[in-house]
């Protein structure tokens, strides 16, 4: 209780507690991945049941953010199931974000590992965020993947840095590791030479095929209030930087997501997909709003 308390405390010297910012997450190439990610339906090495598809084409994807931006998303986040991103995609991933951006939205993408060159190529189409996950702790990573290293996500955080973007680094729980790999990830966050502008705190969600979503729903994964803890404690060590509620949300109860919220999350994913995985309706994301007083994040 009392590091809620403090939680919320230090959230409210940074943010309005009543705001949350709203963003809105699409696919535009799913599956077929290099990675061997132990949690993730879209890679090639686990039998998920998942096809696997090509780039959108733009005009989809343009579509589909105006889309998120009439049902009230501010940030429009696009992800690709690659291990790097190739510069033969550079051009159309250009023509994507200038589109998303033209339509007054903040515009995201996850791409996996890019170079300094292509950091700045997407900072010029007008990309304000770029998404790369330390997923865990250093210690407990080599449980997790083992087809890059945790060197070569920083590497690519640096050169996002490099270029003056912002960016959208965080993690997931629950899947199998201690509490010590939590703390040891928030670490690494906290000590980072300039903290994530954007802290994505997700939650398993176990996907059959996976091995450790096969392993999550054989032990089970962390418990609700261990959640709170690891957002309470993301909110106090960046206490600057949005913390976003993200994956496992649909499994969460409104009074769970009512905690986070008081503990600083203060960013949620909209829409009722998230990359693979099912997210809340907005229906019942509206009905929780009005319930616990809280309102759309005012756009800069």
């Amino acid at each position: 209780m009392e590091l809620v308390f403090r939680a919320a405390t230090v959230h409210r010297q940074s943010f309005d507690p009543s705001e949350v910012q709203l963003s809105q997450l699409l696919s535009v190439k799913t599956g077929g991945c290099a990675e061997n990610c132990g949690y993730c339906s879209q890679s090639a090495s686990f039998k998920t049941g998942l096809k696997a598809s090509k780039l959108m084409p733009v005009d989809e994807v343009l579509t589909a953010a105006k889309a998120a931006r009439d049902g009230g998303a501010q940030r429009f986040c696009m992800g690709a199931a690659w291990r790097d991103l190739k510069d033969r995609d550079v051009p159309a991933l250009a023509n994507m974000i200038g589109g998303v951006k033209a339509l007054g939205l903040e515009t995201c993408a996850t791409l996996g590992m890019i170079t300094p060159d292509q950091a700045r190529a997407l900072k010029d189409a007008g990309l304000d965020y770029y998404n790369h996950n330390l997923d865990t702790s250093p210690e407990y990573y080599a449980q997790v993947v083992t087809t890059r290293t945790y060197q070569d996500r920083l590497d690519t955080l640096e050169a996002v840095k490099n270029v003056g973007m912002k960016t959208c680094c965080g993690g997931i729980t629950g899947m199998g590791e201690a509490r010590a790999d939590r703390v040891s990830f928030l670490h690494q966050l906290a000590t980072m030479s300039h903290h994530p502008d954007s802290i994505p705190i997700n939650n398993l969600v176990p996907v059959a095929g996976t091995p450790l979503g096969d392993k999550a729903r054989i032990e089970g994964g962390i418990s609700g209030l261990e959640f709170v803890r690891t957002i309470a404690v993301a909110r106090i060590v960046c206490p600057q930087s949005m913390v976003r509620l993200s994956a496992g949300r649909n499994e969460m109860s409104e009074e769970l997501q009512a905690l986070c919220f008081m503990a600083g999350a203060n960013s949620i994913f909209v829409g009722d997909q998230l990359l693979t995985t099912p997210n809340p309706e907005r229906g019942s994301d509206a009905h929780l709003f009005a319930e616990l007083g809280l309102k759309p994040m005012t756009m800069a």
